[in-house]
C-alpha cells in the first residue's frame, strides 16, 4: 500500500516514447514541474499530451515542448507560448483544441468509466462540423483536419457526442498526500489536477507535504488513492518553486 517513490526520476523512469499523458495544472498553477523536469531528463519523446494548456516558454510543459518531445496536444488554451504557436503553424505539432468544460468532462468521464457523452458545447461550430486544423503542412495549408462528430436532438435541443479520454500516465501536483495515494489539492491548484489523476492508467503525484495514512480527514480528500499509483514527496525547495505567470499589481 505504500506508493511512495524515492525520487521523481524513479517515478517516471518507465514512461516510454509515444506515451499518452494527462497533465494537471492551469497556466502555471498546480503544474507538476518536478515530474515534468524528471521526464525531460529521462528523454522520452513523441509524447501525446492532454492538458488545459502547454505551459509557457521554458516552464511547465513548455520544457518538453521546447526540446521537441511532444508530438500532439489536446487542450483548450494555447496562448502565452510562442514556441507552441511556432511548432503548430509550421506543422511540427498536432493540436486538438477542445472547449474547456468539454475537456474537463472528457477526462472525468474517462476516469469514471463513461465512454462518451452528449454536450451542447460546440454545436453549430467546427467543433461539431469538423474542419478545425489539427496539423498544418510546412507550406501553411491544413494537413490534418478534425473529423465531423455525431450530433443528436435530445429533448428538443441539439447536442454533440464527445468521447472520454484515458491516458497511459498522468502527472499531477497536490498540496498534501499520504502514502496510500490519497490527495488534497489547495485552492486554484485543484484546477485540472483531479481530472487528470482520474484519467491516467498510471497516475504519478508530486506532493508538497507527505503525511501518514489516516492523517487526512476522509471528507477533505479530493482524489482517493485508488486513482493514484505513485507518490513523490517534494523537497521544501521544490515545493516553494512556484512561478506566477502574470504578476499584476496596482500603482501606489
Amino acid at each position: 500500500m505504500d506508493k511512495t517513490m524515492a525520487s521523481a526520476a524513479r517515478a517516471v523512469a518507465d514512461i516510454p516514447a509515444g506515451a499518452t499523458l494527462a497533465v494537471g495544472g492551469f497556466g502555471l498553477s498546480g503544474v507538476p514541474d518536478t515530474l515534468i523536469r524528471a521526464l525531460h531528463e529521462q528523454g522520452a519523446d513523441d509524447l501525446e499530451v492532454v492538458s488545459n494548456n502547454c505551459g509557457v516558454d521554458g516552464r511547465g510543459l513548455g520544457i518538453l515542448l521546447g526540446s521537441g518531445r511532444i508530438s500532439r496536444v489536446t487542450g483548450s488554451y494555447v496562448g502565452e507560448n510562442k514556441e507552441f504557436a511556432r511548432q503548430y503553424l509550421s506543422g511540427e505539432l498536432e493540436v486538438e483544441l477542445v472547449p474547456q468544460g468539454t475537456l474537463a468532462e472528457r477526462l472525468r468521464a474517462g476516469g469514471t468509466g463513461i465512454p462518451a457523452f452528449y454536450t451542447p458545447a460546440g454545436v453549430g461550430t467546427q467543433v461539431a462540423a469538423g474542419g478545425l486544423p489539427w496539423r498544418h503542412a510546412p507550406d501553411g495549408t491544413v494537413a490534418v483536419a478534425s473529423p465531423p462528430k455525431e450530433t443528436r436532438v435530445l429533448a428538443g435541443h441539439m447536442y454533440v457526442l464527445e468521447h472520454a479520454i484515458t491516458t497511459d500516465y498522468a502527472l499531477v501536483r497536490a498540496w498534501r498526500g499520504d502514502r496510500h495515494g490519497n490527495l488534497v489539492f489547495r485552492r486554484a491548484a485543484a484546477n485540472f489536477n483531479p481530472l487528470a489523476a482520474m484519467a491516467g492508467r498510471i497516475t504519478i503525484a508530486e506532493v508538497e507535504e507527505l503525511v501518514e495514512p489516516g492523517e487526512l480527514a476522509a471528507e477533505h480528500i479530493h482524489i482517493p488513492g485508488i486513482f493514484v499509483q505513485r507518490v513523490v514527496q517534494l523537497t521544501p525547495e521544490q515545493a516553494a518553486d512556484q512561478q506566477i505567470e502574470k504578476r499584476t499589481v496596482r500603482s501606489r
